[in-house]
């Protein structure tokens, strides 16, 4: 059994789904979540990821990932009867922002996608970067999932 299952929706183009799919997994694995578990991945636009900004958080603006968690951190784990998993959330990846990010800081989209989906796993994990010290923990986190998938700097 796979232990965290991808859902991956990508409004057309599943070009990179197999990358969302590994980079989510390897962070999961990474972090030891001891649960068979899933998560769900959706490429969308930078107007759609905008609206659900703006709805959700208030922010109105245009950002590169948005990470759902399905339950708090410190909540047991509970498995959905009917899956036997852990559903640990939703993940949103803004491609047209990607793509201009990667162009950036000079890197493939394939790096930045994995990027954003390792980013937003480590969210779905309980990991933030408010202050400092958590943005710090978090890079290292991210780095080590890259290098891991064979995408680092």
């Amino acid at each position: 059994m796979t232990l965290c299952r991808v859902r991956v929706s990508a409004a057309g183009d599943d070009e990179y789904a197999p990358l969302l799919r590994r980079a989510v997994r390897v962070a999961v694995k990474s972090e030891r979540f001891g649960f068979p578990c899933m998560a769900d991945v959706i490429m969308v636009t930078d107007e759609e990821i905008r609206a659900v900004n703006r709805e959700r958080r208030g922010v109105d603006k245009v950002t590169d990932v948005l990470s759902f968690p399905a339950r708090h951190p410190d909540e047991i784990p509970v498995p959905d009867p009917d899956t036997g998993r852990v559903f640990l959330g939703d993940i949103l990846i803004a491609s047209e922002r990607a793509a201009a990010q990667a162009y950036t800081y000079q890197h493939s989209e394939e790096r930045e996608i994995a990027y954003l989906a390792a980013h937003g796993a480590l969210h779905l994990l309980g990991y933030d970067h408010e202050g400092e010290w958590e943005r710090a923990v978090m890079r290292r986190k991210e780095e080590a999932v890259m290098q891991k998938l064979g995408l680092s700097r």
